[in-house]
């Protein structure tokens, strides 16, 4: 059986965060700037405070059947969850997608590698 690497994200936004909170969101940034946004296993959280009290965690999961993405969504939901109320922080509208790498459109350059040819 062939492995499947899913990408899945959790956004949510952040709710009535105390002053202590937001300076400690604020102080902490720089390691969840979106320029760093990545896939990582554990989850990668990004946000910008100082626009918007949204969020979003990055994980990466793997799986071997097309099913087993609904089981990776959850545990990804449930760790964002964790890590939020871990934190203290209350939140709301959390919403989850997943995407199927095997599922996925072949970008220009990829369709080219894999003709064989390659144009700049």
């Amino acid at each position: 059986m062939t492995t499947r690497t899913f990408r899945i994200t959790v956004r949510g936004s952040f709710v009535r965060l105390t002053d202590e909170q937001r300076a400690a969101l604020l102080a902490a940034a720089p390691e969840h700037d979106l320029l760093r946004a990545g896939f990582t296993p554990e989850g990668h959280l990004t946000y910008e405070i100082t626009a918007r009290d949204s969020y979003t965690f990055r994980f990466l999961e793997s799986g071997e059947t097309e099913e087993d993405v609904l089981d990776a969504t959850a545990r990804a939901e449930l760790a964002a969850e964790t890590w939020l109320t871990e934190h203290g922080y209350a939140f709301k509208h959390l919403r989850t997608h997943a995407q199927d790498m095997t599922q996925a459109p072949l970008s220009k350059r990829q369709r080219q590698a894999a003709a064989g040819t390659h144009t700049d």
